[in-house]
């Protein structure tokens, strides 16, 4: 399914999801895509707060369908992640998302929603949020804006000694770890056949990082995926006594017998350099000793 391409004058619409966000960082992120030339409309309940979240369940639903029905937006911009949006999913009426479909753009929580329109076809953006725009690095907005108005995006990083050489083409897919590995066995669970992977978390315990592995594992996932792009792992917490491993050597084992490549420390996830990725874009993915290339075709 083809997303419209954004020009400058386009409407891009901002709501807030999942947890509270504070106003100063939207009234940002509003003036930045504003100097890049876009308009932007902020969602009614935005910058409100309601325990964790920014607003109550059909106050968040409702910014969201709001967003999705007007005419005008081309792409709607979630404030931050946290947790909320798996709460209002089923109070969304998707069906205008299917005959006119808008960017949806985020990631964290937002995983979510990826993950959803992965299973209708409808491309998304995994890519920075207001949250981050004022400590993210320049590279992070540009790409989210290149990704919108080009559809299409090529990078090229650093080896790293735990990946594991090979070509690969399908379409990309992931998120959040966490997310991911929370919706297998759901409805939301997408296919995952001939399609490259691309995973990032922050904050979790390195057993946990195994587990979820093995979840992957167990359910099918890793035969099936044509290849693995391992974004950033922030903030990783070892145990007491410690697990023996970090998270490359752990990934790296449960991929050790797939014959697919895999690449490491990918720049996107929770930290400064978070550059934009289509996901449901066909990619290439080209690992090698001397680099590592990955790219829309």
């Amino acid at each position: 399914m083809i997303l419209p391409t954004l020009q400058k004058g386009d409407l891009i619409a901002i709501v807030a999801p999942a947890k509270a966000i504070e106003y100063e960082k939207i009234i940002f992120a509003a003036q930045q895509l504003e100097a890049a030339g876009f308009k932007v409309l902020l969602g009614k309940y935005v910058a409100d707060a309601y325990h964790y979240f920014s607003a109550e369940d059909d106050k968040r639903a409702a910014d969201f369908q709001n967003a999705l029905n007007h005419p005008e937006v081309k792409a709607i911009l979630c404030a931050r992640g946290g947790y909320g949006c798996i709460r209002i999913l089923d109070r969304i009426d998707w069906a205008i998302q299917l005959q006119q479909p808008k960017w949806i753009i985020g990631f964290s929580d937002v995983t979510v929603f990826h993950q959803y329109m992965d299973k209708w076809e409808i491309p998304s953006l995994h890519a920075t949020m207001p949250l981050d725009f004022g400590t993210g690095t320049a590279s992070s907005l540009e790409t989210l804006i290149s990704s919108m108005t080009k559809q299409q995006f090529s990078y090229e990083i650093a080896p790293c000694e735990y990946n594991k050489s090979g070509n690969s083409t399908g379409k990309l897919t992931g998120g959040n770890l966490s997310i991911i590995c929370s919706l297998i066995g759901t409805s939301l669970q997408p296919d995952y056949h001939g399609k490259i992977l691309f995973i990032e978390d922050v904050g979790e315990a390195l057993y946990s990082i195994d587990r979820m592995f093995y979840a992957l594992e167990k359910s099918g996932i890793l035969d099936q995926i044509s290849g693995l792009i391992v974004g950033g792992m922030t903030q990783m917490k070892d145990s007491d006594p410690g697990f023996g491993k970090n998270y490359c050597e752990i990934i790296h084992e449960h991929l050790r017998y797939k014959g697919i490549p895999v690449c490491f420390n990918f720049p996107a996830g929770h930290q400064q350099e978070n550059l934009a990725l289509i996901l449901g874009a066909e990619t290439e993915m080209i690992v090698t000793n001397e680099n590592v290339h990955i790219k829309s075709i």
